[in-house]
This record gives structure tokens, C-alpha cells and sequence, in this order.
């Protein structure tokens, strides 16, 4: 080992041209959660009730976390270091018996369920207090209080998965309401106090790169449905047309999140005073409905598909409407996160007025004219602040 890597332990070096670069064994972590993505969007396309709505809620946001958690780990250790590659396989294999079990996570699923997002967090918690030891003071410490905040989650885990029922929702409620709050406090923990944004040393490239892939494996979900589902069914206009109406789509919602923001987000971050805040706010909860959206609308888009000329229900405006515009709304939020304006941009609110407009008087509409609308509204978003930012340069805030 060389004194630099005995100075910095399996921590990532900073600073370097290399400091923020994406590894490939976390491209290759996030696999599982290509798959994760599908068991949720299935999932929910299986369960289209609010009941199933919200069983489907809360596991995305297990999921989500879990994922956010690592990719913040991995923000701090060095993945080309074997013992945190060891990390990281051990977490995909824990991942994939999670990601299994998710369709069965409210029936007889839930204990394997619990038991390996259970695993995931608190183990990947303890790793880090080995990791950190003798090389980050601050941060040791502020796994300290994690691992505490995740301890107790876990047992809410555990016990619900046992109780099943209402009490499974229950004590699955109050521990994402738990892993939630946790950052919003600075993880206070009695005897340990708190930490602050500005404690978590965040490498903002990478976290950036991060998030920006975890909405890729998610459009990458939503062409896969579109896909598989158009291959199913018979050639005809209604088909081509569905298909042709759900790929612009998905087309639009990553020119609206990729074509200037993300590039702006991730400058915004990489020279912030506080970028641990950014991470937090921007990237850890902002991002959280961009995805959401774009399940729900990945499960529009097979309902479109296989259903084109229907007439469109309370469940089918859910998730071709509602899921659009969620994404939508997260991404406006984010925006204006990022950059010193006074609203959020005009585009954004006017699309978001537009979706509340066919929540409204979508379900007249056939399936098929429902799914164009909701694709013309992200189409007129897109390529109105495609225009605006053309006209008029964007500063990020310092």
C-alpha cells in the first residue's frame, strides 16, 4: 500500500482530474436497480387501486433510499478499492433478493423484503464506521448517529414484516418517516448531537452523475415497456400510434430534465460553498418525484398501448396524467434549486396548469387521446425553455 493510500484509506482521492468519475462497478451496482425499477412499475400496473397505489408508494421510496444511501457511500469511498468493491457486490446481492421480493412485499414477501433492506442499510452504515475510522474524524461520527437512525428503522422493518396487515403498513410508514427526517435533522442523535450540511465533504460531479443515471435506468424502464408491450399486440394504426405517442414522450421528459439542467445542476454543485446542502436538497428529495413520475407514466404508457381506444378511468388519468406531471413538478422544482430566479420557469408551470387541466376533463377522453395530450404538453414544455434558454443565458448561483 503507498503512504498515499494508507493516509486516505479506501476513502476517494479528491481534487484530481479522476475525483469525481462514475466507476464501472457502480454502473454495474445499478443493475439491480434496472430490475427493481420493473418489479415496481409491474407492480403497480398489476394494482391499479389506491390501496395498490400506496403499497407501491412506499416500496419505491424503500427503494429510492436505498439506492440515494449507497450512491452517497460511494460518493466518499474509493470503488476501485477491493474492499469496497466487496461492498458493493455484497449490496447487489442483497438488492436482487430485495427487488424479488417486491411484488410479494405486502403478502408472503415481506419478511425477505424487510430483512434485505434491512441488511443493505445498516450494513453498508457499519462498513462505513470501519471505513472512516482513523481517517475522517467528522464524517465517523456522523456514521455513528446513521447507523443509529437505521438501527431503529430496521426493527420497524422487521416488526411490521412480522405483524402483517395494517400493522405492517403501519410500522413501514413510521420507519420511512424515520429514514426521511433523518438528513432534514442532521441525524441528532442524544449523546452525539448533530451533524451539518457542510460536514458531508460531497464530491458534486459525482452525485450529479448519479442521480442523472438513476433517471436514465428509469426512461430506460419506460422504452422497455413501451417496447415489449408493442410487441405483443397486433400491427395497426392505434398500435403505431400509441407506440409512436409514448417513445416522443419519453423523448421530451429527458430533453426537459437533460438538455440544459442537468449540465447547469451539475456546475451549480461542483462550485457551491455547500454542496453537501445541494446533495441533500437537489439530488436526495428533489429527484424522488422525477423518478416516481416516470414509473407511474411507464405504466400509462402499457395501459395506452394495450388499451388504446378505451375510455379513460380515474386509474388511467392517474398514471398517464398524474405521471407526467410529477415528473414534471419535480424537475421544476429542481430547477429552481438551481438557479437564481425569482419562480420557477414559466414552461414548467404552464405544462404543470396544463396536466392539472386534463386531470380534469381526461376522462372522456379515449386512452389513445389522453396519452397524446399528456405527450403534447411535455412536448410544449420541452421545446418551449429549449427556446428560452437559447434567448437568454442561465447563471447558476454561487
Amino acid at each position: 500500500m503507498t503512504g498515499e493510500h494508507r493516509r486516505r484509506g479506501l476513502l476517494r482521492p479528491r481534487g484530481g482530474h479522476e475525483a469525481g468519475r462514475v466507476t464501472f462497478v457502480e454502473l454495474f451496482f445499478d443493475l439491480v436497480f434496472v430490475f427493481a425499477v420493473t418489479q415496481l412499475s409491474h407492480t403497480l400496473a398489476a394494482h391499479p387501486t389506491v390501496g395498490g397505489a400506496l403499497e407501491t408508494g412506499m416500496l419505491f421510496l424503500a427503494v429510492w433510499w436505498v439506492w440515494i444511501f449507497t450512491s452517497w457511500v460511494t460518493n466518499w469511498l474509493d470503488p476501485e478499492r477491493t474492499p469496497v468493491r466487496l461492498l458493493l457486490l455484497g449490496l447487489m446481492f442483497a438488492g436482487l433478493i430485495l427487488s424479488s421480493a417486491l411484488p410479494s412485499a405486502f403478502a408472503g414477501g415481506a419478511l425477505v423484503f424487510a430483512a434485505a433492506y434491512s441488511v443493505m442499510q445498516v450494513g453498508r452504515s457499519l462498513f462505513m464506521l470501519w471505513a472512516l475510522k482513523g481517517h475522517a474524524p467528522g464524517n465517523h461520527r456522523n456514521f455513528q448517529r446513521i447507523t443509529a437512525w437505521l438501527s431503529t428503522s430496521a426493527l420497524l422493518w422487521i416488526g411490521g414484516a412480522l405483524l402483517g396487515g395494517t400493522g405492517q403498513f403501519a410500522l413501514w410508514g413510521a420507519a420511512l418517516v424515520i429514514e426521511y427526517l433523518s438528513p432534514i435533522t442532521g441525524f441528532w442523535t442524544p449523546g452525539l448531537g448533530r451533524s451539518t450540511t457542510a460536514d458531508w465533504d460531497v464530491e458534486g460531479n459525482h452525485m450529479a452523475e448519479r442521480c442523472a443515471l438513476f433517471i436514465i435506468i428509469a426512461l430506460g424502464e419506460s422504452i422497455l415497456v413501451t417496447g415489449a408491450t408493442f410487441a405483443e399486440h397486433a400491427r395497426s394504426l392505434e398500435a403505431l400510434s400509441a407506440f409512436a405517442i409514448a417513445f416522443v414522450g419519453s423523448v421530451a421528459l429527458w430533453w426537459i430534465y437533460f438538455d440544459k439542467g442537468a449540465e447547469h445542476a451539475t456546475h451549480r454543485i461542483a462550485r457551491s460553498d455547500d454542496p453537501g446542502r445541494l446533495a441533500r436538497i437537489a439530488y436526495t428529495y428533489l429527484h424522488l418525484p422525477i423518478v416516481a413520475g416516470i414509473i407511474v407514466g411507464a405504466v400509462g404508457d402499457e395501459r395506452m398501448l394495450a388499451h388504446p381506444q378505451d375510455v379513460a378511468g380515474a386509474a388511467s388519468v392517474a398514471v398517464i396524467v398524474g405521471g407526467p406531471a410529477l415528473s414534471v413538478l419535480g424537475i421544476t422544482l429542481f430547477k429552481w434549486i438551481n438557479y437564481d430566479r425569482w419562480a420557477p420557469p414559466l414552461s414548467h408551470l404552464v405544462g404543470l396548469a396544463l396536466f392539472a387541466l386534463l386531470a380534469v376533463v381526461g376522462g372522456g377522453l379515449s386512452v389513445l387521446t389522453l396519452g397524446a395530450a399528456a405527450t403534447a404538453v411535455l412536448l410544449l414544455v420541452a421545446l418551449w425553455e429549449t427556446r428560452a434558454l437559447g434567448s437568454q443565458p442561465q447563471t447558476p448561483r454561487t
